[in-house]
C-alpha cells in the first residue's frame, strides 16, 4: 500500500481518537462516586500546600496513594478549572495507550507494516471502540491512569522479550509498576509476564529475542520499581510513624495494609461470585469479544506453533483475570488493564475473520440491536411509553430526544459507509452515541449528577455573607459550594455530625445555615422548619436555618456513642 494510504490511516485514527475522547471536556463537573472525591483532594491540596496527605474536608483520606490526586492537582494549578483539571488525566492516558498499543502491534508484526491495516492499527481501533475502554477514558477514577503505568509495563516487557533484550525498556517497565503501585495497589501487574516469558525462553518459543548473558545487570529492575515507592512512601511513614498524631499513624497502617493485602484477601465491600469477570468480558469488552468464537481457532495455532507475539499478551490477560477472579470483591474497572493486550492478541485475525461469514454478520446483528435500542428507548422516553428511571427524574423526555439523536445520526453514519469496511458501520453507530452523549447527555444531567444544581439553589437561598454547615455530606456538596462551609467529619455517624453542627450554628444563629440529607436529622426536626431542597444523587436534602437547628436527644446520642468511641481508626470499617 502506498505511503499516502497509510498517513491517511493512521490522520483518520488520530483524528477519530481525540473527537471521540476529548469531545464534552469541559461541559460537566465531576459526578460521583469516585470523580468529586478525587478532584475535592486535589483541590484543597492546591488549596491548603498540603500535598503529602490528602484530605477530603477536615479529615485524612486513607483509601488511595495520592498519585492520581497530584497530577489533578498540577492540572487544576495550571488550568484554574475543575471541569478541565479532573478530566484531562483520564483522556490524555487514553490516547497514550492506544500509541503504545498501536507501535507494539506494528513492531511485532513488522511483515505486515507495508499494509493499511497493519496489525497496531487494527489493535488501536478495536480498543478505541470497545465499550470498557471509551467508557472508562472519558471518566475520571484511577483506573484510567492505572492501566496506562500497566500498558507501558507490559509494552516495555514484551519489546524486550519479543523484539531485542533492553536494559532501558527493562528498567522502564519495572519503574512504570512502581509508579503504578503507588497510583493504586495493583501496579505490579505487568510483573506477571515474567513466569511467562522465563517459560517461553526456556521452551524456545518462536518469536522470543536471545536471552541475556548479564544477569546482573537486570537486578537494576527492581531497583527501578523501588525508587518511585521510595520518594513517597519514606516522607509519608517518616512523619506518620515519627510523629506522635493518631490520625497520621492510623492513615499509613490504612493505606499500606487495609487497602492494599487485606482488601484483597478480606474484601468488604462489592463482593461478587468467581466468574464475575467473565460475563464482564463477554458484555463490556463488546465489541471486541464478539470475535472469541472465531478467534480461538486462531490462538489454539498459535499455541501449537508456540508463537510468543499472540501468547504473551494472551497468557498475561488470563493470569490478570485469574488474579482477580480469586479475590472476593471484585468491580468490572479491575480488569481495564488487560483491555488492551486482549485486542493486540485478537488483532492479527481481524482481517481473516472479516473476510468470512460468521463475524461480519455478528457485528452486523450487533450493530442493529444498538440503533434499534437507541431509536425505541429514546421513542419510549421521549413520548412517555414507559415510566423513566429515577437517575433521570425531570430529564427523562430532553434525554429521549438525545437517544433518538444518537440513533438516528447511527443509522445515517451506517448507511453511508457500508461499503467502506464491513466494520465501518458499528463504529459509526459507536461514534455517534459517544458523541451524542457527550455534547448532549453532559449539560443535561450535570446539574443532578454534581450536584452543582442543589449548591446553586442552596447559595440563591441564603445570604451571601452566610456561612454553611454541611452535615452527612458527600464530596460533590463540598466541591460544588458557593458561601464559606464548615465540615464536622465525613466518616462520622451522620447524627454526631449533626450535634456538632447543631451547636456550632448556634454560635452565631443569624448567619449561620445547615445542608443536612435526610438520614441525619434528628427527631426534634421532624415538623419543624427546614427547607426542602430536592433529591440529588439519590438522596433528600434539607436547608435548616440555625435558629432552628435543635440538638438530638440524650437517646439518640447513645444510639451512636459506639461509632463515635470507634474515632479515626473506626471510621475507616
Amino acid at each position: 500500500m502506498s505511503t499516502n494510504k497509510r498517513y491517511s490511516e493512521r490522520t483518520l485514527f488520530w483524528l477519530c481518537a481525540t473527537v471521540i475522547l476529548f469531545v464534552g471536556l469541559g461541559l460537566r463537573d465531576p459526578w460521583p462516586a469516585d470523580e468529586p472525591r478525587f478532584m475535592l483532594v486535589a483541590k484543597q491540596m492546591v488549596e491548603s500546600g498540603n500535598w503529602l496527605f490528602p484530605m477530603r474536608g477536615d479529615e485524612l483520606y486513607p483509601d488511595k496513594p495520592p498519585v492520581f490526586m497530584w497530577i489533578q492537582a498540577l492540572l487544576y494549578g495550571l488550568t484554574g478549572s475543575v471541569r478541565i483539571a479532573f478530566l484531562l488525566p483520564s483522556l490524555v492516558s487514553g490516547l497514550i495507550v492506544l500509541g503504545l498499543v498501536r507501535d507494539l502491534g506494528r513492531r511485532l508484526w513488522s511483515d505486515a507494516s507495508s499494509s493499511v491495516w497493519h496489525v497496531g492499527a487494527i489493535a488501536s481501533w478495536l480498543l478505541l471502540f470497545a465499550v470498557m475502554f471509551t467508557f472508562q477514558f472519558k471518566r475520571a477514577q484511577i483506573d484510567p491512569l492505572i492501566t496506562l503505568w500497566v500498558t507501558i509495563g507490559i509494552w516495555a516487557f514484551l519489546r524486550h522479550y519479543l523484539e531485542r533484550p533492553s536494559l532501558a525498556l527493562w528498567c522502564l517497565a519495572w519503574a512504570a509498576c512502581g509508579i503504578g503501585i503507588i497510583t493504586k495497589g495493583v501496579g505490579f501487574l505487568p510483573l506477571l509476564v515474567l513466569p511467562i516469558a522465563v517459560w517461553a525462553t526456556r521452551a524456545r518459543w518462536q518469536s522470543m529475542a536471545p536471552s541475556t548473558r548479564s544477569p546482573m545487570r537486570w537486578l537494576l529492575g527492581p531497583v527501578a520499581l523501588v525508587v518511585p515507592i521510595a520518594l513517597w512512601l519514606i516522607p509519608m511513614a517518616t512523619v506518620a510513624y515519627g510523629g506522635n498524631d493518631p490520625m497520621f499513624r492510623a492513615y499509613a497502617d490504612n493505606i499500606l495494609f487495609k487497602q492494599t493485602a487485606g482488601r484483597y484477601t478480606n474484601p468488604w465491600l462489592h463482593q461478587q461470585p468467581w466468574y464475575y469477570f467473565i460475563q464482564v468480558v463477554l458484555l463490556q469488552w463488546l465489541p471486541v469479544s464478539l470475535a472469541l468464537p472465531f478467534v480461538w481457532r486462531d490462538w489454539r495455532t498459535a499455541w501449537q506453533q508456540r508463537d510468543a507475539r499472540i501468547l504473551l499478551p494472551l497468557l498475561w490477560v488470563v493470569l490478570v483475570v485469574i488474579f482477580f477472579s480469586l479475590s472476593k470483591g471484585k468491580r468490572e474497572v479491575y480488569v481495564l488493564p488487560a483491555l488492551p493486550m486482549f485486542c493486540l492478541a485478537v488483532a492479527p485475525f481481524v482481517q481473516r475473520m472479516a473476510a468470512g461469514k460468521g463475524l461480519p454478520r455478528l457485528v452486523s446483528g450487533f450493530n442493529a440491536v444498538l440503533i434499534a435500542f437507541l431509536l425505541l428507548g429514546g421513542a419510549a422516553l421521549a413520548f412517555g411509553w414507559m415510566s423513566p428511571p429515577n437517575t433521570l427524574a425531570g430529564n427523562a423526555v430532553p434525554m429521549g430526544y438525545v437517544l433518538l439523536a444518537c440513533g438516528a445520526a447511527a443509522l445515517g453514519g451506517s448507511l453511508l459507509l457500508r461499503r467502506l469496511h464491513r466494520f465501518a458501520p458499528l463504529a459509526a453507530t459507536l461514534s455517534a452515541l459517544w458523541i451524542g452523549l457527550s455534547l448532549f447527555a453532559y449539560p443535561l444531567l450535570n446539574d443532578d449528577s454534581s450536584a452543582r444544581g442543589l449548591m446553586r439553589d442552596v447559595a440563591a437561598r441564603i445570604p451571601a455573607d452566610a456561612e454553611l454547615g454541611l452535615v452527612a455530606w458527600k464530596e460533590q456538596n463540598l466541591l460544588m459550594r458557593h458561601n464559606r462551609t464548615r465540615t464536622f467529619g465525613f466518616l462520622r455517624p451522620p447524627l454526631a455530625q449533626w450535634q456538632d453542627a447543631a451547636a456550632w450554628a448556634q454560635e452565631q444563629p443569624s448567619r449561620r445555615w445547615l445542608l443536612s440529607e435526610r438520614k441525619a436529622l434528628p427527631q426534634c426536626m421532624q415538623g419543624a422548619q427546614a427547607d426542602f431542597m430536592g433529591v440529588y444523587n439519590r438522596r433528600y436534602w434539607y436547608l435548616v436555618p440555625a435558629t432552628h437547628a435543635c440538638a438530638a436527644s440524650a437517646q439518640e446520642m447513645r444510639d451512636v456513642e459506639l461509632d463515635r468511641t470507634k474515632g479515626f481508626e473506626g471510621a475507616f470499617e
